[in-house]
Parts: C-alpha cells; structure tokens; sequence
C-alpha cells in the first residue's frame, strides 16, 4: 500500500542501505503514518514511492542523508520507556499495565484538555503496549480512551499532544493485519486517499512480507490549529537510520483523524526525511 511515497529519482540513502535497497525502499515503517513492513502477514508496506514537489505540509528543514551507524543518544533527562506488554522473550516480570480500555473523563471526553504543544518533553505518564510488533502510546489524559469490540483504539484529546497520540496509535494499529482494514475505514477522513489506501492494503494482505522491525523514534509538531495539526513522525527501522514523514491529522466528529492524500499516501507530495539524529524532534519511543 502506497501510503508512503519517495521522489523515485531521488538517491537519498541508497548509498548507506546497502544491497537490499535504500532506507526507504526497505519494507517496515507503519503502513498509514510512519511505519510497518512488518505486520500485515507482519507489515502494511513502508512504500516510499513519492514524487518531489512543493511540500503541502512545510516539512522540516533540509534533511541530513547522512544514516547513523547506531541509535541516537537519548536525553539524559528523559528515562527510557517501558512496554507495558513484553515479548515472550523478556525477563522482567512486572510490566505496567496499560490504561483501561474506555475511560470517561480523558482523551476526546476530556472538555479542557491541555492545549500546550510538546516541543522539547515528551508527553508524561505514558505507557507503551505492543500492536503487533510496533510499540505504540497510551496516556489517560490524552487518549486512547474508547477501545472496540474489534480492538480499534480511538477518542483522543482535542489538543497537540492528543493529536499525536492519535497519528501514532492509528499509525501502529494499521499495521495489524487483523483490523487494519477497519482502522482505514474508521480513524482516517472519506476521500479517494481512504479508497485507494484501503484497496491498497486489501493487496498487500494476500502477499507475504519479511519482517522488519521498526519503532517509534519521536515526533514534531509543525503547526497546529483546533481543526488540524501538522505532524513529523519519525521512527527507526533496524538501526539503519531514522526517517520521518508529514502527517496531516483533522479534528472531526469529536475525534483526531489521519488525512490521507488523494493518491492514498500520507505524504502524498512532501518528500520523506533521513535524519542523523533527532535535534529538533521530541523523543518519544517505547523501545529501550
């Protein structure tokens, strides 16, 4: 599913990927806003297939092609987060559990919310429960506060941080196979984006795809009104390089939704961002 595109004459990072294609090209970072490549059989495709142009959501400044050889340095001030689910892997045996699945009086039931944009701390009292193999964020405050039948997360905060909340969730749990399809039809605006998303998604389903491991690496608010906030999401894949893309996220019917464009891409126009670190970005990962 084109839901990420990259300017196909564009050579930025094929040099640093190595022989199985450049850091966009590489399958992973959640199908709907940043990332997943491995979860619809394990991925929504991370394709990056876009076209340069102007950008319609003022992405960040030039990036860096530069692909960091290991994870960048978190800030001393800011303790790593902890899933509140762990793989079957894990050793520790007091995971925190998560908020509860329907909450009345936070995210979009919240009547004043916060309305400060998060520009150099990460959103407190969060917690990280996995969507397949994506870690995503849960806050009582700021939403999820209404979980489905199905399991589809929603009602988030009508403020910058639950925007944020919303594009990452929506991003996450459109890489589960299972209720990805929902997720498209539910948490993102009507429009010939959402058609061609979900037919794209319906495709990739029936395909196989190799794991990949991608995570969430932080985010920045570019600009943010009561009826949308513009969003840079970025996410790490396998410890290749940090990338980010535009998210555009509308208030509607009492909720954040993801805005698709009309070719069913996030970022439609906007090219995608290599970055050699996160200067600029607040750091919001669930991942240690």
């Amino acid at each position: 599913m084109s839901l990420f595109r990259k300017d196909p004459d564009s050579g930025r990072g094929d040099d640093d990927a190595g022989e199985n294609g450049s850091f966009w090209q590489q399958r992973g970072f959640i199908a709907a806003v940043i990332v997943v490549g491995a979860v619809v059989v394990c991925g929504v495709v991370w394709v990056l297939a876009g076209r340069t142009g102007q950008p319609g959501a003022q992405p960040s400044t030039s990036p860096s092609v530069v692909v960091p050889s290991a994870q960048p340095t978190r800030e001393p001030s800011v303790p790593p987060a902890t899933p509140t689910e762990l793989p079957s892997s894990s050793n520790s045996s007091r995971p925190t559990p998560p908020p509860p699945p329907n909450n009345s009086t936070g995210g979009c039931n919240n009547p004043k919310p916060d309305q400060a944009i998060p520009r150099l701390l990460a959103p407190p009292a969060v917690s990280w429960t996995f969507e397949g193999d994506i870690l995503i964020p849960l806050q009582a405050a700021g939403g999820p506060a209404t979980t489905s039948s199905t399991g589809v997360r929603s009602c988030f905060a009508h403020s910058p941080t639950g925007a944020v909340l919303a594009a990452m969730v929506m991003l996450g749990q459109v890489s589960n196979q299972q209720i990805g399809i929902e997720v498209l039809e539910t948490r993102t605006m009507p429009g010939p984006g959402r058609a061609k998303a979900i037919a794209g998604l319906k495709q990739e389903m029936a395909t196989p795809q190799a794991q990949v491991n991608v995570q969430f690496a932080g985010f920045k608010v570019l600009d943010y009104t009561p009826g949308r906030a513009l969003l840079q999401i970025a996410a790490e894949l396998e410890n290749k390089g940090i990338g980010a893309l535009p998210i555009t996220m509308v208030w509607s019917h009492g909720d954040w939704r993801v805005q698709l464009q009309e070719d069913g891409s996030f970022n439609g126009q906007v090219s995608p961002d290599i970055l050699s670190g996160l200067n600029g970005y607040v750091r919001f990962s669930g991942a240690s």
